[in-house]
């Protein structure tokens, strides 16, 4: 391919551009008889959708999977009148009845079905991870694209953790499952199933070539202690600016380097030990002190409880 997928990149309901990548993977790819796609976190299949589209407007069949209660009624009023969405309202799990392996199971989609996106804002990496049956020849999943391309990160496997995982685990996870790297747009990788990958006249899918996105700060040590950021950076969801000051461990006045021959060094020295150390003992002792109001309500439910039995 002499034009690298982003070249195609636009958007009609997707957010970075996905809807004209999708367009142009699934013209190189040889046709299907019967077109599926499933997103899950569809919320009302239109907002940011990487699927509304095909759905809607190209004929696809799809799997449309909403956990929030409340925002399931918006998915079924988008699609009220069409036959060929599928709306299932549940959060994918790990494991359990409603991996979606078991959801699917529910439909009529073939195992090997045309594509599956994935953007659940955490838990992506551990979703994808237990998919077993059903093999989608394209899976568009969602990075954290604050997490520089040489870091390996996934996030705790919890439900009610929201880290997001790093684009190399994602590639090192597809390989595993028999995928490659063919395209990325700002925090959402394209993988397609190895059988395909040559049809695509990729010469160098590596992360470098393939994300192209500016990389986070780096953080480094000074001989004091103080810690240094190659340049200032805003919070993703939260647009605080982060600065130098904002990441210091140690005080100004306690930061310095050795005994420098310095008395007035060695009291630092002295200080920053007591410091540290007395910080440590007032955590302890938070602690303790949490826990010890914990047992004491329990103490006290397990007395009243006594009393009214």
């Amino acid at each position: 391919m002499t034009k690298p997928l982003n070249h195609y990149a636009y958007s009609t309901f997707s957010q970075f551009g996905e809807d004209g990548i999708i367009e142009k993977i699934v013209e190189i790819l040889p046709p299907s008889e019967d077109y599926w796609c499933v997103e899950f976190g569809a919320w009302d299949g239109k907002f940011l959708s990487n699927t509304y589209e095909l759905i809607a407007n190209k004929n696809w069949n799809g799997v449309l999977i909403e956990g929030n209660t409340a925002k399931f009624p918006e998915l079924k009023q988008t699609f009220c009148t069409n036959e060929k969405a599928i709306l299932i309202n549940a959060f994918v799990a790990f494991e359990g009845k409603n991996t979606l392996d078991n959801l699917l199971k529910k439909t009529a989609i073939p195992t090997e079905f045309d594509l599956l996106s994935i953007d659940i804002d955490g838990n992506d990496y551990h979703i994808w991870e237990s998919i077993k049956t059903y093999q989608p020849k394209l899976v568009i999943i969602e990075f954290n694209p604050s997490i520089p391309a040489d870091i390996e990160f996934v996030q705790e496997k919890n439900p009610e953790v929201n880290h997001g995982n790093s684009l190399l685990s994602l590639i090192k996870l597809g390989k595993t499952k028999g995928y490659e790297l063919i395209a990325t747009t700002y925090c959402n990788g394209f993988f397609i199933k190895k059988e395909y990958f040559e049809l695509f006249k990729i010469e160098d899918n590596s992360i470098d070539k393939l994300w192209k996105i500016t990389q986070s700060p780096r953080v480094f040590q000074l001989y004091d202690g103080t810690l240094v950021l190659s340049e200032e950076f805003k919070l993703i969801w939260h647009f605080k600016t982060i600065s130098n000051e904002d990441i210091q461990v140690i005080p100004r006045f306690l930061r310095h380097f050795g005994d420098a021959g310095s008395s007035k060094n060695r009291i630092k020295k002295l200080i920053l030990y007591i410091y540290f150390k007395l910080k440590a003992k007032n955590k302890t002792q938070k602690l303790a002190r949490l826990l010890s109001k914990k047992t004491g309500r329990l103490t006290a439910k397990k007395s009243s409880y006594s009393r009214n039995s």
